[in-house]
């Protein structure tokens, strides 16, 4: 299955949106070097919509004791309802456990379309 999402200028950097691939629920998320990424709109904890969560950054640990620098803005999907986050730039491995992932889809830019398929 493959299938056209949107457009590009749907979706500004650091932004994502709900849409479908047939009857698949999806997010589609765009980092804000401009790459696109789509996933499961589905928190795989409990269900949540991650569309109506946002794109963040994390805090890494540096090498002093309680520094913190963060990073990742615009590459971290958080879930709405409890804080799951996910890297959407490394296969939508969830930070706590990467063991743990989200089910994603190849998305293509085809001139000003973006297509997503299975």
């Amino acid at each position: 299955m493959k299938q056209v999402v949107c457009k590009k200028e749907d979706i500004m950097p650091g932004e994502m949106m709900q849409s479908n691939l047939g009857r698949i629920e999806i997010v589609v998320c765009r980092t804000l070097d401009g790459e696109f990424y789509a996933y499961t709109n589905k928190c795989i904890h409990q269900g949540a919509s991650l569309s109506k969560g946002k794109l963040c950054g994390t805090s890494t640990q540096t090498d002093t004791v309680g520094e913190y620098n963060y990073c990742h803005e615009g590459e971290i999907l958080r879930c709405p309802w409890h804080g799951r986050e996910f890297d959407i730039k490394n296969d939508g491995k969830m930070l706590a456990d990467p063991k743990v992932k989200l089910p994603s889809f190849q998305v293509d830019i085809e001139g000003d379309d973006v297509v997503v398929s299975k």
